[in-house]
């Protein structure tokens, strides 16, 4: 194996330091998807109203964030947001805004092409029964497009779960950064970032196969 120090990989050595990047990222990835969804759905509705001063600034800012890198939309924030108010917010709180603000547009194209995929027929049999636009979405369409959603909704929330190792930018404490601390410790760079790079792939290797178990459960349902 070369000059690698197998003994690195053992998890007492650098779980003290992993444990709580660990946390963080899978609580920012929780936080993210949950944030990103609801604001990506009001979006998504705006969009859909078929009224211009709701429909013109949901897309400007839909096609303004999947325009810009995210880690030049976590710097801005991370600096910005602190320079406006007058007060820092700290790496850990500028990441959770920024995260739930850029996702909610990708979440936004999402929850769109999923109400767009509900029969016409759904929403003029809601109205035939006198159901408003807001409890037709709310009770007849959203729970339909939702379920047709999980899978790429599970997809979304893997990239978004990549994404988070970007929050070192701004000194964030993440699994990657813990990986890094770890790897400064005991001398040892390459393990560090060999070790992180598995973990990577095999918590997206497993959320992968998930997404497909479940848009193959969802296939046999319809």
């Amino acid at each position: 194996m070369g000059n690698l120090d197998l003994g690195f990989f053992d998890w007492s050595v650098i779980g003290p330091f992993v444990t709580k990047g660990f946390i963080f990222s899978i609580w920012l990835t929780v936080v993210a998807t949950i944030g990103g969804i609801v604001l990506g759905t009001i979006l998504a509705l705006m969009r859909l109203s078929g009224k211009a001063w709701l429909d013109i600034p949901a897309a400007a800012y839909v096609n303004t964030m999947r325009s810009i890198p995210l880690v030049m939309v976590l710097l801005w924030f991370f600096l910005l947001i602190p320079f406006a108010i007058g007060r820092p917010l700290g790496a850990e709180t500028s990441a959770v805004i920024t995260f739930i603000a850029f996702e909610a547009a990708y979440f936004s194209e999402i929850v769109r092409a999923g109400i767009q995929s509900i029969p016409r027929g759904q929403i003029h049999a809601g109205q035939a029964v006198g159901m408003t636009y807001g409890q037709n979405m709310r009770i007849v369409i959203l729970p339909q497009a939702f379920r047709n959603m999980l899978p790429v909704f599970l997809t979304q929330t893997i990239i978004l779960f990549q994404d988070t190792s970007l929050v070192y930018a701004i000194g964030a404490y993440d699994m990657l950064k813990g990986f890094e601390t770890a790897g400064k410790n005991y001398g040892r760079p390459v393990e560090a970032y060999l070790m992180a790079a598995v973990v990577y792939f095999f918590m997206c290797l497993a959320l992968s196969y998930a997404a497909r178990r479940l848009q193959q459960k969802i296939q046999i349902i319809r």
